[in-house]
């Protein structure tokens, strides 16, 4: 059968694929669809797909000259597994932290927690000492696997936190337990036998809110695995809605490249996850590099890309230098922020055998959301796209809660059993983003006819540079530590090639004066890198206010960007 809908293609497959097929399961009071035969838990995804992995002996991941196949896989997740449990007495809901670039132990104690019951704790890479010592103590994460220069960050930390810290890759921390160490003593590569209830916490990820500190926003095994399985399920609706684009991936050895951080819901769920059911090679990199992914996508047959808007335009921008072709690229897909529209055609001509997609998600919602790609995209290449199914329910509110009709912009709304289960010691911001099943993104949209959602806005201050969400009133907390500073306002500028950056508007006290270069060094101290303002407007009088008598940030974005 060809030439469904979206819909009809939805129902089919539920109604004839047992491996989709639905059911209801009522969680925390709220009755959500979901996948009836789907695993119960990260240990059990992996387990039931060795079938799609050529019985454990095709190659599964890979990074530089270290390549391991599924089973082997599995094998080393195992034995840190039994590690954690006899060196360090691990047990069900016990947290543990991760703190390193994209090396292949973050994946390897990815799922060695989650299959002994314990949760993982993703910790951003970027992160400072103090920003660190926030989440930690916010998640009561005691034990931490770590990179050479995360351990430098967490050192200062050992004692006030109680740390215990498991080095992975460095050389000056010899005194510490290390990786290759701690899975020696698990003695056994066989599965835990910990059991682990569908809607037990797998993961806590922090996300920037409107407010000065990130939010830990916990996932359960069902939500990721949810997402994951929509996922799996819209790629194989390709050939019954008659997408060309989808005939010619399915007929292909899947593999994907991960250019974005594993701290981020991006690079985990959409990629690793999503390539355990659906057999595909899984090759990473240290840092992201235009050049070195070429080389990568054409030794490794990558098929699958996905990152920032920015890498995608640094990798075509880059193959139009070298004059070279992907030709075993067949889907090349942005997540983070949005892609200007514009560069959606130019994606298109330069890489004309891939599905040129995007796709809308949060880590609230374990990434899953809205996508588009192929013809639909190059048709609407200002839309955020439809909703994955056949989970999902959207609303769009306006401010009082009802539901307004299409064409009419308000608050994006989305309700499954892929929702977080809360923010961490947070009920308050729990209840008011999550009601009923329904979560509030924040996000301003609006959809058409056909089902096609449109993103407007943020209704939350949140600047988004390169796929990192930055929170204005964090970076204003930490301006206004300087002693020069009345009053700082933060906002975004827009960047061709980062989408957009972050800049900020400072009152300064009566006789004084700091430069850009001194005021960015004294940030150093307190916030990551990439949060550090690009650009500085100084001032002497007042920052514009609004009705309330709280800074007018637009008005002030206006200011500063008309006068620059």
């Amino acid at each position: 059968m060809t030439g469904m809908t979206l819909d009809e293609a939805s129902n089919h497959m539920t109604s004839t694929n047992p491996v989709f097929a639905l059911d209801q399961a009522t969680v925390d009071g709220v009755t959500y669809p979901v996948f009836k035969n789907a695993p119960d838990h990260m240990r059990h995804m992996l387990q039931v797909a060795r079938q799609y992995h050529g019985n454990g002996d095709d190659e599964f991941l890979v990074y530089q000259q270290q390549r391991w196949s599924y089973d082997a896989f599995c094998a080393d997740s195992n034995r840190l597994a039994h590690g954690l449990i006899q060196h360090f007495n691990i047990g069900k809901g016990d947290r543990i932290g991760l703190a390193m670039r994209n090396y292949p132990e973050m994946l390897i104690a990815m799922m060695a927690i989650s299959s002994i019951g314990a949760v993982v704790v993703f910790l951003n890479g970027w992160w400072t000492t103090s920003e660190l010592d926030y989440a930690l103590q916010d998640s009561e994460a005691r034990i931490v696997f770590a990179d050479e220069e995360r351990l430098q960050r967490l050192a200062p930390l050992i004692e006030s936190r109680e740390l215990q810290l498991i080095s992975v890759r460095s050389e000056n921390f010899a005194n510490l337990v290390g990786f290759g160490e701690l899975m020696a003593k698990g003695h056994s590569s066989e599965w835990p036998e910990t059991v682990i209830d569908t809607d037990d916490d797998f993961a806590i990820m922090y996300s920037s809110g409107t407010t000065g500190h990130p939010k830990g926003v916990v996932q359960t095994h069902r939500g990721a695995i949810s997402a994951v399985y929509c996922w799996w399920m819209t790629l194989l609706l390709g050939p019954l809605m008659a997408d060309e684009s989808a005939k010619r991936a399915e007929s292909s050895s899947p593999a994907v490249l991960i250019v974005t951080p594993l701290f981020h819901v991006t690079a985990t769920h959409p990629m690793f996850l999503l390539s355990i059911p659906l057999g595909a090679k899984v090759v990473l990199m240290y840092k992201w590099d235009a050049q070195e992914a070429i080389r990568l996508i054409n030794q490794e047959q990558i098929t699958r890309f996905l990152g920032v808007p920015t890498q995608s335009a640094d990798l075509m921008e880059e193959v139009k230098r070298q004059g070279v072709e992907l030709p075993s690229l067949e889907f090349l897909s942005s997540g983070g922020a949005k892609r200007p529209p514009a560069q959606v055609a130019q994606l298109q001509q330069t890489f004309p055998q891939a599905a040129v997609a995007s796709g809308w998600g949060m880590t609230e919602t374990n990434a899953i959301g809205i996508g588009i790609s192929g013809p639909d995209y190059l048709a609407r290449p200002g839309a955020a796209g439809r909703l994955y199914p056949p989970l999902q329910r959207l609303k769009i509110i306006d401010d009082d809660g009802r539901e307004v009709t299409n064409g009419v912009v308000g608050e994006l709304t989305v309700k499954s059993a892929a929702n977080m289960r809360c923010y961490l010691n947070k009920p308050e911001e729990t209840a008011e983003i999550l009601q009923d099943g329904w979560l509030r993104t924040g996000d301003l949209a609006w959809v058409d006819d056909e089902g096609y959602v449109t993103i407007v806005d943020r209704k939350k201050n949140i600047i988004i540079r390169g796929g990192e969400n930055i929170a204005c009133l964090e970076v204003e907390a930490a301006l206004h530590r300087h002693p020069a500073v009345v009053e700082a306002g933060v906002f975004s500028v827009p960047d061709e090639r980062l989408g957009e950056v972050v800049g900020a508007g400072i009152q300064l006290r009566d006789g004084h004066r700091v430069e850009a270069d001194e005021l960015r060094g004294f940030l150093g101290q307190h916030l990551a890198q990439f949060k550090i303002p690009d650009y500085f407007w100084f001032r002497h009088d007042e920052l514009p206010r609004g009705a309330t008598d709280k800074t007018d940030r637009r008005a002030l974005r206006t200011q500063c960007l008309g006068s620059s």
